[in-house]
């Protein structure tokens, strides 16, 4: 095609038959497709990035690429439970000695029951009929990853995990095995009706709820969750700000349906410090129950992402305050750290281009660690803990050093982005950087674009269930 240029090769899955095919990146304009064909079903393609900042220049901030672009060396885990794949990746996880990164957070699904019947879903929650596993099996799990070279961050998942009632034990049991950060995955809707609850998971040793929160409108959770929801989102965050229980924003992003709310959730957080921790968006992928496979308009990309949040607000949040991922694949996450100071402003602790040394890209092999110890500072309520990297002293003006830091102890706030990636999109480079765990029932540690990785039809590759609606 004319105008067209190749970047790179890597490999993907079809979406029909999720076998394992090479692909390509290619330049065409100002965006970036994967491209590839199975030899039974045909061509595909996905958009993977469009605009600035460049797709080059943004990989050269963070983990990169392998091969020709690959800026730092890898890190297999420490304890790998699949040691001789007999197939090949992704189908053969385990995590295997082929992976190339430890892992920084790990899911421990704790039922697949759920009070929603969302369009979006990644694990198709509420179509199991499988038992929640009792208290033996999640001790197993959290055994599995001490064995695997934990402790590291865990998030309690889903279905909907305040489904159980022993929600609480299960937590506590997670922190006297040594779990110190425990965060649980939610749609808030206990938490909305029940104000007591969130001080019991508190109690427990909760850090955070990372809450499901598309927007302000009515309108967006009828397309996105099935029913209004606005108030119920909105008293959860209020009842876990009056116990203590930190929270994080997590809108999940639909073309056509509430990207033009960016920047009122970033405000809607801001004006709840310091109770809301942060906002993580995650642009949609097609894994798990969706309406129909993506078309060309049905992504979003990171770069579009950085210029919506300049844009809706207003400039005050500029693209270079955001950096790549230290842990997983720089084409996966951004990332940007923030203070709120007294007067209203809102000063940024990172940027892209900076010649602090803390600042700049390290090994790979530290990136784990430094992932793990940013969620559970800025992603808990506020701490005797906090975190001033690539702040400059001398440009601040708050009176001194110590008053800021006081600042920043109960105002960071944190704004970040993560594309997961589905059977069209998906990029086996990214996938082996993969720091995003999943504990399988069968105890193997599973990338998470892995185990919800469907095709085509709803068949997940890895989940115990073969089809949506099964």
């Amino acid at each position: 095609m004319s105008g067209e240029l190749f970047l790179s090769s890597t490999e993907s899955v079809c979406p029909e038959c999720l076998r394992t095919i090479s692909a390509v990146r290619l330049e065409r304009g100002d965006e970036i497709v994967l491209s590839k064909e199975c030899p039974e079903h045909g061509s595909f393609e996905a958009v993977i990035w469009r605009g600035s900042p460049s797709f080059e220049g943004w990989g050269e901030g963070g983990t990169g690429r392998e091969g020709d672009h690959a800026i730092t060396e890898p890190i297999s885990p420490p304890h790998p439970f699949t040691l001789s794949p007999p197939l090949s990746c992704p189908r053969a996880c385990g995590l295997c000695p082929d992976h190339r990164q430890h892992t920084c957070t790990a899911l421990i699904e704790v039922t697949q029951r759920c009070n929603l019947s969302c369009p979006y879903c990644f694990a198709d929650g509420g179509n199991s009929r499988a038992d929640d596993p009792g208290m033996d099996a999640i001790a197993a799990s959290f055994e599995q990853l001490l064995q695997a070279g934990g402790p590291y961050n865990v998030q309690m998942s889903g279905g909907e995990p305040t489904l159980r009632d022993d929600l609480p034990e299960i937590i506590a049991m997670g922190r006297s095995m040594g779990f110190d950060f425990i965060q649980v995955n939610t749609n808030g809707l206990r938490v909305a009706g029940d104000p007591a609850y969130a001080r019991e998971l508190k109690d427990a040793g909760a850090a955070s709820l990372f809450l499901q929160f598309d927007g302000l409108r009515d309108s967006t959770y009828v397309r996105l969750r099935g029913r209004p929801l606005s108030k119920e989102k909105q008293l959860a965050v209020e009842n876990c700000a009056g116990h203590g229980l930190g929270v994080v924003l997590v809108p999940t992003l639909v073309p056509g349906v509430n990207v033009d709310q960016i920047g009122d959730i970033i405000r809607f957080g801001l004006e709840r410090l310091p109770g809301v921790r942060g906002v993580h968006f995650q642009p949609v992928s097609y894994f798990g129950r969706y309406p129909a496979p993506p078309g060309y308009e049905g992504r979003i990309t990171l770069p579009e992402v950085l210029r919506a949040i300049e844009a809706q607000t207003e400039g005050m949040i500029n693209p270079d305050y955001f950096k790549p991922p230290g842990c997983e694949n720089a084409y996966c996450s951004l990332h940007g750290n923030f203070v709120l100071l007294e007067n209203g402003e809102l000063r940024a602790l990172t940027r892209r281009a900076t010649d602090q040394p803390c600042c700049k890209p390290g090994p790979v092999q530290a990136g784990d660690v430094q992932a793990r110890s940013f969620v559970s500072r800025f992603w808990a309520h506020p701490s005797t803990e906090t975190c001033a990297c690539c702040t400059e002293p001398a440009t601040l003006s708050l009176g001194g050093w110590d008053m800021f830091i006081d600042r920043a102890r109960t105002h960071s706030f944190s704004i970040s982005a993560m594309v997961f990636q589905d059977a069209w999109n998906l990029d086996l480079e990214r996938l082996k950087q993969c720091c995003i765990h999943v504990v399988h029932p069968d105890g193997r540690i599973i990338p998470f674009c892995a185990y919800n990785l469907t095709d085509s039809r709803g068949s997940f590759m890895h989940r115990a269930r073969g089809s949506r609606g099964a």
